[in-house]
């Protein structure tokens, strides 16, 4: 069975083509080192739980697209946009998961058998970790053809 190398290695492949991702990791959220600043923006693949089901396999993903809010030391003069880059940062992060998802519908990861079941959740986060990161937490199911056999 090779499913969870199958969407490990194409949402890898998909975001190391992405030109607004810089780095992308998968594992453990806490044992990436978020603190180096080169290596936003950050896109983290979690794969959170599997379900064994007839003819697939239902893999239950979390993607963390992030960048680095930058804080202007200027006078605030827009109380609405404020003195960073945050709007910024959450509209690009929520475009990288976007683009991801158009391409489990119908592209380049739908053809290499990543195939979303349903919507996905994406919930916005600031100020998440040690550094003034912000961005998107998209949750999902991906099937997965089921290739084990009996035999």
């Amino acid at each position: 069975m090779t499913g969870f190398y199958t969407i490990t290695q194409a949402l890898n492949n998909h975001f190391n083509s992405d030109v607004l991702v810089n780095t992308v990791t998968e594992g453990d959220i806490f044992e990436v080192d978020l603190n180096k600043q080169t290596i936003f923006p950050l896109v983290h693949v979690m794969i959170n739980n599997a379900s064994l089901e007839t003819n697939v396999v239902r893999f239950n993903v979390s993607l963390i697209a992030m960048d680095i809010v930058n804080i202007s030391k200027d006078e605030t003069t827009d109380v609405f946009i404020g003195n960073s880059n945050e709007q910024d940062v959450l509209n690009t992060q929520l475009e990288i998961l976007n683009r991801a998802y158009a391409q489990m519908l119908h592209g380049n990861l739908w053809d290499g058998k990543v195939v979303i079941d349903g919507n996905p959740n994406c919930e916005p986060f600031v100020e998440r970790f040690e550094n003034n990161l912000a961005g998107w937490t998209m949750t999902f199911d991906v099937l997965i053809p089921n290739e084990v056999t009996i035999c």
